[in-house]
């Protein structure tokens, strides 16, 4: 490979770019759903300390849609089943960290093997196998990105309907459970979200790099906001960006959204990073 190559594959479609942009529109939808949504919940994610249970359902829902990928039904469908299905066991059985670990390191190898088996034995298009581990919002049919963006909306809807137990619950659940909140609802209620909107991410981004916008965008908040209103807005304005920011990169070249997302994500929290820390030695200094 050569920089002609790599300049094809980031800048190929420049030329094309507005008819490339007219066909995709569906996917800067859905991708601005997923970067709201997964911001919003990623909030609740670092703060219950559950990152590590977004790469464990992801793992199950990729399962998910690569055994109805082999046997011919809808692979959204699929995914949504497996991220359910991880996620009620993790909220069910692993009400303790310690637990909870144990029960993600379980299921992780376990669907990630399931998931490898049926795309090994799947004699469709290498693209689209490809495209459940590493995304391509663009392979999507229309009318599973529909699915895709009412489910974002749902999540968004629901997750709002239990922002203050839910808030409660993460950042005290002794004090929650004394004053009545039902922490065991409330935790089962947001893992059944959290797998829901993995399921979407795992089609647009792809199964090995959800975190990128259900974890990334809350903890670069994190590093420069405190507020119970600041910390959202940001987290949800840093997963708009960075989905759409990806999408509307990728339609240039030719390859996968996830590397843009992905980037754009990164160079967000190491910006919020750095200004934190400066904003840390100022005020020792002080």
């Amino acid at each position: 490979m050569n920089w002609s190559d790599v300049g094809d594959a980031l800048f190929g479609g420049v030329s094309q770019y507005g008819a490339i942009l007219e066909l995709v529109q569906n996917s800067v939808y859905a991708g601005a759903v997923l970067g709201l949504v997964g911001g919003l919940i990623g909030v609740f994610v670092m703060q219950r300390d559950m990152a590590f249970a977004v790469h464990g359902i992801s793992e199950l829902s990729f399962a998910g849609a690569a055994v109805a990928l082999l046997i011919g039904v809808d692979v959204v469908t699929g995914s949504i089943v497996g991220s359910l299905i991880a996620a009620a066991l993790i909220g069910l059985l692993g009400a303790r960290a310690r637990d909870r670990n144990s029960i993600i390191g379980v299921l992780m190898p376990f669907g990630l093997g399931v998931g490898i088996l049926c795309l090994s034995l799947y004699n469709g298009r290498s693209v689209t196998r490809f495209s459940l581990l590493t995304g391509q919002i663009v392979s999507v049919q229309s009318e599973q990105l529909g699915w895709l963006v009412v489910i974002g909306v749902a999540v968004l809807v629901a997750l709002l309907l239990i922002w203050r137990p839910l808030r409660f619950d993460s950042l005290d659940p002794q004090s929650a459970a004394a004053r009545g909140v039902p922490t065991t609802a409330v935790s089962l209620a947001f893992m059944l979200l959290l797998g829901l909107i993995v399921a979407v991410a795992v089609h647009i981004i792809g199964a090995l790099l959800v975190m990128a916008l259900l974890v990334t965008p809350a903890a670069a908040a994190m590093r420069v906001a405190s507020g119970p209103l600041s910390v959202p807005l940001l987290a949800a304005t840093f997963g708009f960006v960075s989905a759409v920011g990806g999408v509307l990169l990728s339609v240039a070249g030719t390859l996968p959204v996830s590397p843009y997302i992905t980037t754009i994500s990164f160079a967000i929290y190491l910006a919020c990073r750095l200004i934190g820390a400066r904003r840390d030695r100022t005020t020792r200094a002080l």
